[in-house]
C-alpha cells in the first residue's frame, strides 16, 4: 500500500475488496453448517413442523406487507418478492411464484429504463428542432 502525498494516510488496496481464499472458505463452512443444521431440523417432525410455521409467518407477513404497500406509499414489488424468496426457502408452490414475480419484476425495469430513453430522446428532438 502506498502514502497519499497530501495526508501521508495509506489508500485502501484494491484487490481489499476481492474475496479472498480464506474469505471464500469462511462462507463454505458457514453454509455447510446451515446445510447441517436444517437437515437436522428436517429429521425431527416437531422441529419440521415448528420450522415451516414459522417460515410460513414471517413469509406470509412480509408478502401481505408488500402487498398492502402497493397501494399505499412504499416498496411493494420488494415487499412481495421478499416474502416470497422467504416461503420459497420451505414450499414450493412459492418458488414458482417466485420465479414469476422476479421475471414481472425485471420486465418492469426494462419497462421503464425503455420509457426514460423514449422521454429523453424526445427531449433531445424537441431542442434540437428549436435551434
Amino acid at each position: 500500500m502506498t502514502q497519499t502525498p497530501l495526508t501521508g494516510t495509506e489508500e485502501p488496496d484494491p484487490a481489499g475488496s476481492r474475496a479472498t481464499p480464506a474469505r471464500k472458505r469462511y462462507w463454505r463452512r458457514i453454509r455447510a453448517r446451515t446445510r447441517i443444521w436444517r437437515m437436522r431440523m428436517r429429521s425431527h417432525p416437531i422441529l419440521h413442523a415448528t420450522w415451516r410455521t414459522a417460515v410460513a409467518v414471517v413469509g406470509g407477513a412480509v408478502l401481505v406487507m408488500g402487498l398492502i404497500m402497493c397501494v399505499t406509499p412504499g416498496p411493494g414489488i420488494a415487499g412481495i418478492i421478499l416474502g416470497l424468496a422467504i416461503l420459497s426457502s420451505e414450499f414450493g408452490w412459492a418458488h414458482g411464484l417466485l420465479r414469476r414475480a422476479r421475471n414481472y419484476a425485471v420486465r418492469a425495469k426494462e419497462s421503464a429504463f425503455a420509457a426514460e430513453r423514449r422521454r429523453r430522446e424526445r427531449r433531445r428532438l424537441r431542442k434540437g428542432g428549436r435551434r
